[in-house]
């Protein structure tokens, strides 16, 4: 069997493991369970560098991909992405040591890998002429390193939710004293949309620079170009509500979450539509 998808399968072992020990650990004061969780994730985290790599050596196999990135697939892509959510969710515990966020972020590293395992094509193929291009190796992973940020603020944001409806309620569960407070919440879902949003930005920059070397023009609006500007304008509209407004917690996250359906989307839904950028619609 290819050894990229033995490792990519047991990446999603140990991605699943971890999510479900991040989630056994919401409601248990066994913080070995939070240390495994960490543990797991590491070694799941690794197996993903090693499956990418086999995926990289194979790709660079074929004379017109040497030195690119194998991204060009919806089967590599998701795999990036998962990647990237772990990585950013690393990044996040070591500053916070906040292990208890894991439950509302490790499953989506899970799910974007059983996604890849499950539903799309691992083949590879020869990059066409218009993606031979070094902006394969920036763009696309700039674009989607954001997106990853945006799923961690989503788990803050819905750990948030979930915190002010314990603090509101008459009985409140333990959950409610493990849980850090909301404006703890707040202000991590804000720092990480704020360190997010710039990166989204330049990444549709890099979009329009590669669009007009490769194709004439600067802007299309094609399906995909859209929404990424309209997922951009969401999180431009969440923090001009925090700047101007002072807008925060519940109202906030709403906000940040109706940005965050537009990165799923933007990701996913659209590649069903976009004739330029789209890994579903076989163009």
């Amino acid at each position: 069997m290819n050894p990229e998808i033995v490792l990519i399968k047991g990446t999603f072992a140990f991605y699943s493991v971890a999510a479900l020990l991040a989630l056994c650990y919401l409601f248990s004061k066994q913080e070995r369970l939070s240390l495994w969780m960490l543990r797991l994730m590491g070694i799941g985290l690794a197996l993903h560098l090693a499956s990418f790599g086999f995926r990289l050596h194979a790709f660079w196999q074929i004379p017109e991909n040497r030195f690119f990135l194998p991204i060009n697939s919806f089967f590599g892509a998701l795999s990036y992405l998962a990647l990237a959510v772990a990585a950013v969710f690393f990044v996040i515990e070591r500053e916070y040591r906040l292990g208890i966020l894991g439950a509302f972020v490790l499953p989506w590293t899970a799910i974007g890998v059983g996604a890849a395992v499950i539903f799309a094509d691992p083949a590879i193929a020869g990059l066409v002429p218009a993606l031979q291009s070094y902006w394969i190796n920036i763009h696309p992973m700039v674009l989607m390193t954001a997106y990853a940020a945006f799923g961690n603020a989503f788990g803050v944001g819905l750990a948030l939710l979930i915190q002010e409806h314990q603090i509101k309620s008459r009985k409140p569960s333990e959950l409610c004293y493990r849980l850090p407070s909301i404006e703890d919440l707040d202000n991590l879902n804000y720092k990480i949309i704020v360190a997010a949003f710039p990166t989204l930005t330049v990444g549709i920059l890099m979009g329009g620079v590669w669009a007009y070397n490769a194709w004439g023009r600067f802007w299309g609006w094609d399906a995909k170009e859209t929404w990424s500007l309209i997922t951009a304008l969401i999180y431009a509209g969440y923090l001009h509500m925090r700047f101007v407004k002072g807008l925060r917690g519940r109202k906030a996250v709403y906000v940040s979450m109706v940005g965050f359906a537009s990165v799923l989307f933007t990701f996913v839904g659209v590649n069903f539509l976009s004739e330029l950028h789209g890994y579903l619609s076989n163009e």
